[in-house]
């Protein structure tokens, strides 16, 4: 399969003659390949990305286009849809971003408060664990799991992990919500999960591009400990941590589960 990672956007500087430009940067995932090119505003739309795509694919173009930004997205998602090219929201564009950041380029996006949780979703507990990486994989891969999403590039052996690190991770219990927290969820996109310190505390569930989910406070001194190793481990995990739903705390049936790392 071939993916590329592009980006639309407004360049930073005008040109010489004080016209603002837009630029288009299309890359592989390791950056083998490259290709850029400019454009006057007054060009900057889905038909001319659409002829760069072309003219960066000569005879083969790509299944896929990954767009980390959201106001390249619609016009990315017009030029692709006239091409037949898939095109996929995902904040996981390493090697573009690195590109970006070489040409000081824009890469930060701005990013709402978080929002609650919806309540209709909530389960009814929810807690802290941890697993070591030699288990993980094990663990869950082979279990009836209407949703699984571990991708091989988060998979401990793949980050170069020791199979007794800890990998730390939220379990939620959703009671007769498990389903439906599950499959909202999986819609999200789930990319990561932060213990934000405050008054309350909370953990704030990074997802989609931009969006942000708060789906705890807390202000119990037990609780703050655990967020704190949760915090701890992650810096040891190489950032990688999971978010599991089931039903309850019995261990037999398990919802969805979900390998997290923040780009």
């Amino acid at each position: 399969m071939k993916i590329w990672q592009a980006d639309f956007y407004r360049c930073p500087q005008p040109d010489a003659s004080g016209q603002v430009l837009w630029y288009v940067l299309i890359c592989d995932l390791h950056r083998d390949f490259e290709y850029e090119a400019t454009c006057p505003q007054a060009q900057a739309n889905s038909s001319w990305v659409a002829s760069q795509l072309q003219q960066a694919a000569g005879e083969k173009l790509p299944n896929v286009i990954q767009v980390f930004r959201p106001q390249s997205l619609s016009i990315l998602e017009q030029a692709g849809k006239s091409l037949g090219i898939t095109v996929e929201a995902t904040r996981h564009t390493l090697a573009l971003k690195q590109w970006l950041q070489q040409k000081q380029y824009p890469v930060v996006l701005d990013k709402p408060p978080p929002a609650p949780l919806p309540e209709n979703l909530w389960g009814e507990q929810w807690r802290f664990a941890s697993l070591v990486a030699g288990e993980i994989v094990d663990a869950f891969s082979d279990r009836p799991i209407p949703v699984l999403e571990m991708p091989e590039h988060l998979q401990p052996l793949n980050l170069g992990l020791a199979s007794t690190v800890p990998i730390p991770g939220v379990v939620i219990y959703g009671g007769r919500q498990s389903m439906r927290l599950a499959r909202w969820l999986q819609q999200a996109n789930p990319i990561s999960l932060n213990y934000i310190a405050g008054t309350p505390d909370g953990l704030v569930l990074e997802a989609g591009l931009v969006d942000r989910w708060v789906v705890a406070t807390f202000e119990d001194k037990e609780v703050t400990n655990a967020a704190r190793v949760f915090t701890q481990r992650k810096q040891q995990s190489r950032g990688l941590h999971f978010l599991v739903v089931q039903p309850d705390d019995s261990g037999v049936t398990y919802t969805g589960f979900w390998l997290l790392r923040e780009e």
